[in-house]
């Protein structure tokens, strides 16, 4: 089942590079979390998304937003696109247990073995307040929420 607005957020453990690791409790109390899965690095849609998110990345900060963006690919693979496209927010793996992350917000596809793309903005205390799914392999209509003004206004 796929978490939704008003859920509490599953705890995530992913890895960023042998030896580091993101979880949704380094976030908690300190800041929001734009939570954000795809299917695969390198790939034209996806590396559309991460551009989109690069180019609005003054507003998260303004936001006290970071930024999580999750596929299934291993760590070495995220962080040579993360360089590759120039992006200066964090690239998370979810390779190992594969998907586990994704299964537990509800976005692992079996079929594909990959995340569908879901985006969660989750607040200081872990809560969804935004939410967006999309099953098919379509880019999303919306990469920076309204909510993210609403953010702005309590930092």
């Amino acid at each position: 089942m796929t978490v939704r607005t008003g859920d509490k957020a599953p705890e995530f453990d992913l890895e960023v590079t042998r030896g580091e690791r993101v979880r949704l409790s380094d976030f908690c109390g300190r800041s929001n979390v734009l939570l954000v899965f795809h299917p695969f690095a390198f790939t034209p849609v996806c590396e559309e998304e991460a551009l989109d998110l690069q180019e609005n990345i003054g507003s998260f900060r303004d936001a006290q937003t970071e930024i999580v963006l999750v596929s299934c690919d291993p760590s070495p693979s995220r962080q040579a696109w993360r360089k590759h496209l120039g992006a200066e927010y964090t690239f998370a793996s979810d390779f190992w247990p594969h998907g586990k992350a994704s299964k537990a917000f509800g976005v692992f596809n079996e079929e594909t073995g990959a995340p569908h793309r879901g985006t969660f903005l989750l607040d200081r205390e872990g809560t969804v307040i935004w939410s967006l799914v999309n099953v098919k392999d379509e880019q999303r209509t919306e990469m920076v929420p309204d909510s993210l003004e609403t953010l702005e206004a309590r930092a």
